[in-house]
């Protein structure tokens, strides 16, 4: 049976997931410095039963971001072991601790992730700035909290030695990003860079790179297109190469601040999202004096848009069954990885 046709019907899609870690789509050996995060697999996750270190295992990739499932140590010995046969590294997904009651078991879960070997740990904090909140004064409440977690969070990084990387997860814009990380002055709290996601937040790609790419500790890395529709723009990752994005050179530069950062891709297949830049709402959480967004940086965001039409249409998996979604998925991820082999040096 060939691919396309065991992925014909849903029940095969879950046939599928037990032989996608091998074989067909780690053509070469293993890419040391690129992996993949939780968010690049929607409908492989949503199918059930989807171990997420053997899938990148599978696909060719040296690392993996995932959740320890727990705090005990014995577990955390028994996965680093496996990754060091695997010669594969680690991120752990661990939110920072929202209350002081919280910060004894945030400890030992940064004790877990030290003792599996991980590089650093993650924090994204927020949705979508623009849909999670009506107000700026919400907004600023909420930023606000999330720096003070982020206090209680780094004595026992230092600790520990483990650091923290923070998203860019559509929530702060760059210069708000970088002026936080600053503010808390350790060595240990630094940003996850993702390369796409203040796109949203009507900052040019380049700006972005220049503000956050000093402070990037590892880099949650994509691809992007956009197109206009009436209330605004489009957003959607596309496959590596396919987008607007100069990677080369981002990951050249990225690689000689840090030559074993890591790349984990996030490649996911989903519907455009929408970025309302002529509604109210859009506008509600940005304030001139505490978290501007100038008109000239909107203008110039909507000339990125009209400059860059998408190179094909862009995904879409609303009217698709869910193993056709998962054929999606599979072919953006594959194709993603194969530029990486051919374009960029991982």
């Amino acid at each position: 049976m060939t691919r396309r046709e065991m992925l014909g019907s849903t029940g095969a899609a879950v046939a599928w997931m037990s032989v996608a870690g091998g074989g067909a789509h780690a053509q070469g050996p293993a890419l040391r410095n690129m992996g993949a995060e939780p968010p690049g697999f929607p409908h492989r996750n949503r199918a059930g039963g989807f171990d997420i270190l053997e899938h990148c295992r599978g696909l060719g990739l040296g690392a993996v971001r995932m959740s320890l499932p727990s705090s005990e140590l014995a577990a955390a010995h028994a996965l680093r072991k496996k990754l060091e046969s695997y010669g594969m590294r680690l991120i752990v997904s661990l939110p920072a601790p929202k209350e002081d009651r919280a910060v004894e078991e945030y400890e030992a879960r940064v004790r877990a992730a030290a003792e599996a070997g991980a590089v650093t740990t993650h924090a994204s904090f927020t949705g979508r700035r623009y849909e999670e909140f009506e107000t700026f004064e919400a907004f600023k409440e909420s930023f606000e909290r999330h720096q003070r977690s982020v206090e209680r969070a780094e004595p026992v990084l230092r600790k520990h030695k483990m650091k923290l990387a923070i998203e860019n997860h559509k929530g702060w814009r760059a210069a708000e990003h970088a002026a936080w990380i600053r503010r808390v002055g350790s060595e240990w709290v630094g940003a996850c860079y993702d390369f796409g996601n203040n796109i949203s937040l009507c900052e040019d790609p380049a700006e972005t790179f220049r503000i956050l790419g000093p402070l990037a500790i590892y880099v949650s890395f994509k691809d992007m297109a956009v197109q206009p529709y009436e209330e605004g723009f489009l957003l959607s990752e596309v496959a590596l190469g396919d987008g607007i994005l100069d990677l080369p050179t981002m990951v050249k530069t990225l690689q000689q601040k840090d030559p074993n950062m890591i790349f984990a891709l996030e490649m996911i297949t989903r519907d455009p999202l929408t970025i309302p830049v002529f509604t109210e709402k859009y506008w509600a959480t940005f304030d001139d004096s505490y978290s501007p967004l100038p008109g000239r940086e909107l203008a110039r965001m909507l000339a990125i848009v009209r400059a860059n039409p998408p190179k094909a249409p862009l995904p879409k998996v609303t009217g698709l069954s869910p193993a056709e979604a998962l054929r999606l998925e599979d072919e953006l991820i594959d194709r993603s990885i194969a530029y990486a082999r051919q374009h960029l040096s991982l």
